[in-house]
């Protein structure tokens, strides 16, 4: 991914419509980097989960995959001037607040989403885990959209995006259906959609960063780096009270988590600046869905009930996104 255009943290503001804040060229390359980004999600998914069933712990696989992820982007970004630039200009707007403290923490939203992705991907199946997701995702970003934490300033709640939402989360009835008489189950489900909520959070807070660093991947390593930590001292808990994890797998493609989410958190941080959350969230799940499926199918297989759900979800992205209005930075 390039690096974002222009504006600081308030924006631009755009009209309504699909294209979302950006409008044209500009909107559409959001849509589409989002998809992109939700569909490297759906796959990461499944290898953090594969690589948490095979140590015996998810708190340990997610810190596996922020660790490679942080290892790739410190050399990029402190080894080119416009990372270095980067730097700079994020620790100005600091200095100055127009950037809190709170508004770097995005890394721990990412932390407690993979963090589920160990912990629950493997057990549910990708594709219930992706519309479980979703739902949080959704909610969330509907929210956040509406206090403005986002880049994009304060995005009004329409009826099409509150039924949007509400469809979303009718989907997660449908799809965990099968497992009405396994409550064990439904409770296994509110975790990952507790990780979908910190997504939407996440998602808002790294645009910022990157709208007052103008680094797309800067404001990706700065996730990396604040949810690398989080996981160093969930993970020193965990260990000290389960004791340590299995031998690490000798698998390869196990390690990749990382690497894919580098590549589909830069989408996002560049998407999120020109089409806004909830349409980023929902174009993500647009290929978190087409991904999570495909990953199954190539696995245990998708019931019916889940690609119900997913049908539904499908149908809560359209209806939110049918009318966008305009953003206020």
């Amino acid at each position: 991914m390039g690096e974002p255009a222009g504006a600081g943290v308030g924006g631009v503001a755009g009209g309504a419509g699909l294209g979302g804040r950006g409008g044209g060229a500009a909107g559409l390359l959001g849509l589409v980097a989002g998809f992109a980004g939700g569909v490297g999600i759906a796959v990461q998914a499944r290898i953090n989960g594969q690589l948490g069933a095979a140590l015996g712990d998810g708190v340990v696989a997610a810190l596996v995959s922020f660790s490679v992820g942080l290892a790739i982007l410190v050399p990029v970004v402190l080894g080119s001037g416009d990372g270095r630039r980067a730097v700079r200009r994020f620790g100005v707007a600091v200095r100055e607040r127009r950037l809190r403290v709170w508004q770097c923490l995005g890394g721990v939203g990412g932390a407690l989403y993979v963090t589920t992705q160990g912990v629950t991907a493997s057990v549910l199946g990708v594709a219930v885990f992706t519309v479980a997701v979703v739902a949080g995702q959704v909610v969330s970003s509907l929210v956040v959209d509406r206090v403005g934490v986002g880049p994009g300033g304060v995005v009004a709640v329409t009826w099409t995006r509150a039924v949007g939402a509400a469809l979303a989360v009718v989907a997660v009835g449908v799809a965990v259906s099968d497992e009405f008489g396994r409550p064990e189950a439904l409770w296994l489900a509110v975790v990952p959609a507790a990780g979908g909520a910190a997504m939407g959070w996440q998602q808002a807070v790294n645009g910022l960063v990157g709208a007052a660093s103008g680094s797309v991947t800067f404001a990706t390593m700065v996730n990396f780096a604040v949810g690398t930590v989080a996981l160093v001292v969930v993970a020193a808990v965990d260990v000290a009270v389960r004791g340590l994890p299995e031998a690490a797998p000798g698998e390869w493609w196990l390690y990749l988590g990382g690497c894919i989410g580098v590549l589909a958190l830069s989408a996002a941080v560049f998407a999120v600046r020109h089409i806004g959350v909830l349409l980023l969230g929902l174009a993500a799940v647009c290929g978190q869905l087409v991904g999570s499926i495909a990953v199954d199918l190539l696995g245990p297989g998708v019931d019916a009930a889940t690609l119900a759900g997913a049908a539904v979800t499908l149908v809560a992205v359209v209806v939110a996104a049918a009318r966008q209005p305009a953003m206020r930075g």
